[in-house]
């Protein structure tokens, strides 16, 4: 009985030569690659190139916005701050404005008291004394007015100003500018340079230039 396989080759060399004779693996050359295999890694990394631009741009995008918003809402922020801090010195300026007008009455009085004495009455001592005392009063009241910005409006001489000035009546007199203030009826006050009450005047009025000035007959 023969134990040879029959599958197997008779002869030793045979099959060292047959084990030999095995194709080895060929590299896969860049020329083998065909056309369209080419065009799909071409495609496929510019669709990489692509989304990876995509996603870089819209971080820029995204943090120009949050940048833009957060500017916006400092300045906001500041504006906010600065009428804040507007109000509050309003506030401060103008909260005795009601109790400022009614001052202005006491100055007034203590003002005629003093112009009602005649001239010729002003050297007697007892009067002299009394009027010493009420401008004593009258200046310690508008240093105290001075101090909360309460200001007096110099008008005598000046140029008629609606926005500080209320005309009364006119006064002919060609000798200055029409429009002049000649003579003040009721001093005007500010307050922290807002008007707290117009100057009552008689103003000069000469030629045709007296016509565009507008005279409060009512008042």
């Amino acid at each position: 009985m023969n134990d040879t396989n029959p599958n197997s080759p008779e002869d030793p060399e045979m099959e060292e030569g047959m084990e030999n004779s095995t194709p080895e693996a060929e590299p896969l050359e860049l020329e083998d690659i065909d056309a369209a295999t080419m065009d799909a890694l071409s495609e496929a990394e510019a669709a990489t190139d692509e989304v990876e631009l995509t996603v870089e741009d819209q971080l820029i995008e995204e943090i120009a916005d949050l940048k833009e918003k957060l500017l916006r809402a400092m300045a906001e922020t500041q504006n906010i701050r600065r009428r804040a801090e507007k109000e509050k010195e309003d506030a401060h300026n103008y909260a005795v404005t009601k109790f400022a007008r009614d001052m202005l009455s006491v100055s007034d009085n203590l003002r005629r008291a003093v112009d009602s004495v005649p001239n010729e009455d002003r050297e007697i001592e007892a009067i002299k004394t009394f009027l010493t005392g009420v401008e004593m009063t009258e200046s310690e009241l508008l240093s105290t007015m001075t101090k909360h910005k309460i200001e007096f409006i110099a008008a005598e001489g000046a140029k008629f100003d609606p926005n500080f000035h209320q005309a009364m009546f006119e006064i002919e007199n060609l000798d200055v500018e029409p429009g002049t203030i000649l003579q003040v009826v009721q001093a005007g006050y500010v307050i922290a340079g807002r008007l707290l009450r117009p100057s009552l005047v008689g103003i000069a009025k000469g030629g045709k230039k007296a016509s565009s000035i507008h005279i409060d007959e009512k008042a």
